[in-house]
């Protein structure tokens, strides 16, 4: 059954309105997961907030969680269902009957209306609470503040009633000596009167006591479940520490002699904590490769990309394939004399678990952080630098070959990954309007733009062209969210390149990358899913798939693998390597169908001749872990440069701030622009709301440099390049720019 309990304070009078406290108790079903779905739950509904416990004993010890009312949505279902929404998470419970569902929509309700009533002076503002310390010092203010109000209402109670009863004696005097009718009335009406201000007061006082009482229990009952919770934290601590140093030996141990642990049984997958409902476990036989190759030679390989294998057999290497002999340094440092190094990283302590458990399942560009968290480049300098290997672009324009072009092409989706194995760090979020452009024409023959076009969700747009034979353009909506353990990170939306002379156009899109150890250890990325690349023109396809890593796997870690086929559907390549090191492909002679495979699938069995080399990643530069990791060409996107833009990333003070080392003046530039950012988008939200009460056609937000055109082969909206870039810079006309910095 559940509870009402209402405390009213005594004496009350008709028509005397005084403050009272509702409390609602009650066995509510709550959400929690798909695996134990709703779950039996103690919730009590005080003074604004509904808390929830596993069970009433809870009470005294353990609160399970606590939703506000005063912000929160209401929203009553079907068949006993309601829901709860404040803080941006949504609460799914469930009532036994109607009836009972409709009594706690009501006392929701109520609750919700007084509170919002007592917090209409409050700061609502949206940011973290204080620290606990600063809390409970907060708390023993208000406490002292209301006892020493309460003292100051009883002692004008005394007054109250000292005058009242002298009052009274007189007045009584006065009927006494005056035996009138009317004089007689008129004194009655005045002594009634003062008896019920008296008894108003008495009502008064005791309301307050009461409300203090209350305060001073509450407080005492934070306090016990506060220390609770820190005891809790610091074993929860301690536990996973030692957790990350099992993961650590156990990982070295299997790194040192990795056959030792191939028939690791798995069976106690099932016994993991409730509290671990959103564990990940990936089965590494359903990561392995659906086909088997077979070199020339006959030699049957499980084909791993980090194998001692000849990467060419005899002769020279076709146009399309990589010469070992290249020296990569020289050819990133064609043309004029960029920098080689920036200032090392400052070494600031941050826990970074203290920012994020409060935005798990939340979409991070919608998240203030601070620059501890980035590194000093843009997500549009990000995009950039995908082009790190553009030769392969410029060697893939000259094969004759379609499907030889492809492979080139695979590698290089596959290239724009290997700058991120140390890179766990975030670029900035770029304003709306911001622009980069990274002109390397001198150098490797291209020149690139991209703006921001939109900022929720947030989407870039990116066009280069290349003297060398070749087009690329793309428009990335970036999806992040933090599941608790790991923050993964969803690029939507398509990547197309086009070669001038042949005129095949190509299209892919890009893997799931995911940020692991959020919680403790060292954060490490991966790259998982597949890629399909298709030849619009010629209909020939080859899909590459990111082995996601796992501990009991045999395959090589980071591992890429992929089939090469034409429109008729027959495969002429293997593609396979690592997105952190290289890509090989081995030529396709012969295929069969081999023994059965897992879950009874059968093979594919590939003759093929030896493999070629690709793609060989670039040695990072000499410091380059004190320069967050980057590549020679990231060291170079944020070098200023004369003539851009003045939305050019480049010129973004937050960021450059950054990678001074100056952090602390860089988190408040950040603060201004994500305000000034806030500022401009309710401007336009008001325009738009005026234009609609005019009735005037609305247009939203329109990008400078790109618009938004539909592709009818891809039957997919994208922006495009509209052009004026390059030559508004030639005659540094900017003043279309907006002033976003």
């Amino acid at each position: 059954m559940n509870e009402l309990v209402r405390s009213l304070p005594s004496p009350t009078l008709p028509g005397l309105h005084l403050p009272c406290l509702d409390t609602y108790k009650g066995w509510l079903f709550k959400w929690t997961n798909y695996l134990k779905g709703y779950q039996r739950r103690w919730f009590v509904l005080s003074n604004g907030l509904l808390s929830y416990y596993r069970t009433q004993a809870e009470m005294a010890h353990t609160c399970r969680g606590t939703i506000p009312l005063a912000k929160a949505h209401i929203e009553v279902g079907d068949t006993c269902h309601l829901v709860l929404t404040s803080g941006g998470r949504s609460y799914h419970l469930k009532a036994t009957s109607e009836g009972e569902c409709q009594r706690w929509v009501s006392a929701l309700q109520q609750a919700k209306a007084n509170a919002t009533l007592l917090m209409h002076h409050s700061d609502d503002s949206g940011d973290e609470g204080p620290v606990p310390q600063e809390d409970r010092a907060l708390t023993q203010g208000v406490l002292k503040t209301l006892a020493s109000k309460l003292d100051d209402l009883s002692t004008c109670n005394e007054l109250i009633g000292k005058h009242g009863a002298a009052l009274q004696r007189s007045l009584s005097e006065l009927e006494e000596l005056r035996g009138s009718a009317d004089s007689t009335d008129k004194v009655k009406a005045v002594n009634e009167r003062a008896t019920l201000f008296r008894i108003t007061s008495n009502a008064m006082i005791n309301a307050c006591r009461d409300f203090l009482d209350v305060a001073e229990s509450h407080s005492r009952r934070w306090q016990k479940a506060l220390q609770h919770e820190r005891e809790q934290r610091h074993h929860l601590e301690e536990t996973i520490e030692q957790l990350a140093k099992q993961h650590n030996s156990l990982e070295r141990a299997w790194r040192e002699n990795p056959t030792s642990y191939t028939g690791v049984e798995r069976s106690q997958e099932g016994d993991a904590s409730d509290e671990n409902d959103d564990a990940e476990f990936f089965d590494a036989m359903e990561d392995s490769p659906a086909f088997i190759t077979v070199t020339a030679s006959g030699n049957v390989q499980h084909k791993r990309s980090g194998s001692n294998q000849s990467m060419m057999s005899g002769g020279v290497p076709n146009d399309w394939t990589h010469n070992e002999n290249d020296n990569s340094g020289t050819n990133h440092m064609q043309g004029r004399t960029r920098r080689s190094r920036i200032p090392d990283k400052p070494n600031y302590s941050l826990n970074l678990w203290s920012i994020m458990k409060n935005c798990i399942g939340k979409d991070l560009s919608k998240i203030p952080m601070p620059v501890n968290f980035n590194e000093p480049l843009s997500m549009l300098q990000r995009l950039s630098e995908d082009l790190e290997y553009s030769e392969l672009l410029d060697r893939a324009a000259r094969c004759d070959s379609s499907l030889e072009q492809m492979c080139l092409v695979a590698a290089f989706s596959v290239s724009s990954y290997s700058t991120t194995v140390h890179r766990t760090a975030k670029p900035f979020n770029p304003l709306l309007g911001e622009t980069y452009e990274l002109d390397r024409l001198d150098e490797y023959g291209y020149r690139s733009i991209s703006e921001q076009v939109s900022h929720h969700p947030p989407a870039a747009a990116h066009h280069v062209t290349s003297q060398r034979g070749w087009t690329l353009w793309q428009h990335i909506t970036i999806d992040s969210k933090f599941r608790g353990k790991y923050i993964s990170v969803v690029p939507l939306g398509n990547i197309h390149l086009q070669f001038h002379s042949s005129g095949n156009h190509y299209v892919w899109s890009k893997v799931t990358s995911t940020v692991h150890n959020i919680i403790v250890g060292k954060l490490w990325i991966d790259q998982s899913g597949d890629i399909d690349i298709v030849n619009n023109t010629t209909k020939d396809t080859c899909r590459l798939k990111f082995s996601p890593y796992s501990y009991f796997s045999r395959e090589v870690p980071r591992k890429v693998t992929g089939v090469v086929e034409d429109r008729e559907g027959t495969a002429h390549y293997i593609l396979s390597g690592t997105w952190d090191d290289k890509m090989e492909s081995a030529k396709i002679v012969d295929s069969s169908q081999g023994c059965g495979g897992s879950e009874g699938k059968q093979k594919t069995v590939y003759q093929t001749l030896q493999p070629k080399l690709l793609w060989k990643k670039y040695p990072l530069p000499d410091n380059a872990e004190n320069m967050h990791f980057f590549s020679s060409l990231a060291l170079t996107l944020n070098e200023p440069e004369e003539g851009v833009a003045p939305t050019d990333s480049r010129l973004r003070p937050d960021q450059r701030l950054m990678e001074a080392g100056l952090w602390d003046e860089a988190n408040v530039q950040k603060q201004r622009l994500e305000e000034c950012q806030r500022l401009e988008r309710k401007r336009r939200e008001a325009q738009a709301n005026q234009a609609l009460e005019e009735g005037q056609d609305i247009e939203g937000y329109q990008p400078l440099w790109f618009e938004k055109r539909t592709d009818e082969s891809m039957r997919e909206s994208t922006y495009v390049y509209r052009g004026g870039y390059w030559e508004a810079k030639d005659r540094q006309d900017w003043s279309q720019s907006p002033e976003i910095f």
